[in-house]
């Protein structure tokens, strides 16, 4: 849990070459950005593109993989259920944001025409390049990671980005948990990383007393917001703005 800016690639380029000439002038733009680190573009083509469940977990591009798999909801025996439909063709690459920031993932992929469920054949939602992502950037504002300036960097960064791609021709949607897509108002984020720290903090908070036995010891729960140095300040100020 936490604030987030999800999106989604697409294109209707027909050779992969023409998509690798893409995604490397979103890399490029990328590269001049201040992001930590940024991969190079790799590619993967066969049917599928890799084995989702036999992925070394020791791979820098798990995470990477992983998103790739394209989620798609589907009847079975009379209920609504969630697969995941792994590629025939990636290209993409990684980017770290910074500290405290997730991964950021960038890509376009193309799905099989039909997958098999439950030996079962069935059709695939959608064709051309595609991707769809996300990136949790709230925890880069930790103040052991940078703190706001860091966020900033990071979020704000991600939109640049995300700009470019739309500039050419790549972005099919964006949805920005901080509102920032829409705004662009730099005072107005900057209220709403305070907004959802405290929040988060104050839920936390919560659930450690709900989880915590009358007289017991107190329960810990496993949280990104517990590492900020100033936690129990956040989750104090949540608790109160909780309140009626």
């Amino acid at each position: 849990m936490g604030l987030t800016i999800h999106y989604t690639l697409t294109s209707d380029v027909k050779r992969p070459e023409d998509a690798v000439a893409l995604l490397e002038k979103l890399r490029l733009r990328a590269a001049d950005l201040p992001f930590k680190l940024v991969g190079d573009v790799i590619e993967l083509h066969g049917t599928p593109a890799y084995d989702p469940d036999h992925l070394d977990r020791s791979d820098a591009l798990t995470w990477l993989k992983i998103q790739a798999c394209q989620p798609q909801k589907l009847e079975r025996d009379g209920e609504e259920v969630w697969t995941s439909i792994t590629p025939n063709d990636l290209i993409a690459f990684p980017l770290f944001p910074g500290d405290g920031c997730e991964m950021a993932n960038f890509g376009l992929c193309r799905y099989p025409e039909t997958f098999l469920d439950k030996a079962r054949l069935r059709p695939s939602d959608g064709d051309g390049w595609r991707w769809s992502s996300f990136c949790k950037t709230q925890y880069a504002s930790n103040p052991d990671s940078g703190g706001l300036p860091n966020f900033l960097r990071c979020h704000q960064g991600l939109v640049t980005l995300l700009d470019y791609a739309a500039e050419i021709g790549l972005l099919a949607s964006v949805e920005d948990e901080s509102g920032y897509w829409k705004h662009r108002d730099e005072a107005a984020l900057v209220k709403e990383i305070e907004r959802w720290n405290r929040m988060m903090a104050g839920f936390v908070g919560a659930m450690k007393d709900k989880l915590t036995k009358p007289g017991g010891p107190a329960r810990s729960v496993q949280a990104e917001i517990t590492k900020f140095p100033n936690y129990e300040h956040l989750e104090a100020k949540g608790r109160d703005e909780e309140e009626p």
